[in-house]
């Protein structure tokens, strides 16, 4: 059996590492998905897809696709009675509007910023005390526990 370096990290230990901050928690697939379902159970699963969608859009290199996406992400997350709409205020949903006609790289950039500091203020805060974090560091340990002790 091959012996682990000291810098392996368990699986208890990345779960763990998810409370440290949100960008540990969000380039994490396993720690993104396990917060996108606990937004889910609180009806607020559009603030983390407007930012995937933010963190995709950027990634963006043609000048068409940027226009159908920044439409797509516009339409989806921004104007009024959006199917997803998110929270942000009237200013920065008015500068993204006027923006919107000729969009850059850019142009979400300050409404990713406020979402990604509500989602850090309020809901990561909710998720490290909820039982779906609580659980899966639980399961992490138990799993862990069985691999170094089968009698276990």
């Amino acid at each position: 059996m091959p012996v682990k370096c000291c810098f392996y990290r368990s699986q208890t230990t990345e779960t763990m590492a998810w409370s440290e901050n949100m960008d540990t928690l969000l380039t994490n697939q396993a720690g993104l998905d396990a917060f996108r379902t606990f937004l889910k159970s609180e009806f607020s699963e559009e603030n983390v897809e407007f930012w995937l969608a933010c963190e995709d859009f950027k990634k963006t290199e043609s000048a068409e696709k940027i226009a159908s996406k920044a439409k797509m992400i516009y339409s989806e997350f921004i104007e009024a009675d959006a199917p997803k709409e998110i929270n942000i205020d009237f200013s920065t949903r008015d500068l993204i509007s006027k923006n919107i006609a000729e969009p850059t790289l850019k142009c979400f950039d300050e409404a990713q910023k406020l979402i990604y500091s509500l989602m850090a203020k309020d809901s990561f805060p909710r998720f490290l005390k909820s039982e779906i974090y609580k659980k899966l560091v639980n399961s992490k340990q138990v799993g862990n526990h069985k691999k170094w002790f089968p009698f276990l």
